[in-house]
């Protein structure tokens, strides 16, 4: 497979693109408390697919933001990760701030 997933952190702000999925997550899983040190928000519309994996890596990444006392916000969201996110009933956690 020729689909990444790559991230770039400035600012405050993790922006995901490409593809977060169960076969290219795992360097961000790897790296995932060093990534979230300094973010309050992630950046999800260069995103091109998810899947229940990544959807679960992205409500982790809440958790650890709510460990470090901040609040986590998502942005970006597509109407096809929405639709993810409803049919996984996680709406109340991934778009709280919404």
């Amino acid at each position: 497979m020729s689909e990444q997933l790559s991230w770039q952190s400035e600012a405050g702000r993790l922006q995901l693109a490409g593809v977060l999925e169960r076969e290219t997550l795992l360097r961000l899983w790897e790296k995932r408390f060093d990534v979230m040190k300094q973010i309050d928000t992630i950046d999800v519309s260069a995103l091109s697919r998810v899947d229940s994996a990544g959807l679960a890596l992205l409500v982790h990444l809440r958790q650890i933001a709510q460990q470090q006392g901040k609040t986590l916000r998502f942005s970006g969201i597509t109407d096809k990760l929405r639709s993810l996110i409803a049919l996984y009933n996680l709406q109340q956690i991934i778009l709280s701030d919404f």
